[in-house]
């Protein structure tokens, strides 16, 4: 997996913890399937945009597009 994708979900991992969820919770939170969760927390696929839009909802955050050169 590339290291920005890797990057993003160990973000999503920490805020996961830090909330006191667990991947059962998040389920819950987001009506995804728990292997799609455990997928992407062990990195064994790229989530889909739809995907971490739902995680990052159900973790209080939105994901938000900025231009390359604002970074």
């Amino acid at each position: 997996m590339q290291d920005k994708y890797s990057n993003i979900i160990d973000n999503l991992i920490i805020l996961r913890k830090n909330k006191r969820l667990s991947q059962k919770d998040l389920v819950k939170a987001t009506n995804l399937v728990q292997p799609a969760i455990a997928r992407m927390e062990n990195k064994r696929a790229v989530p889909q945009l739809d995907t971490l839009i739902k995680v990052n909802e159900a973790l209080g955050y939105i994901v938000k597009l900025v231009p390359l050169n604002e970074v």
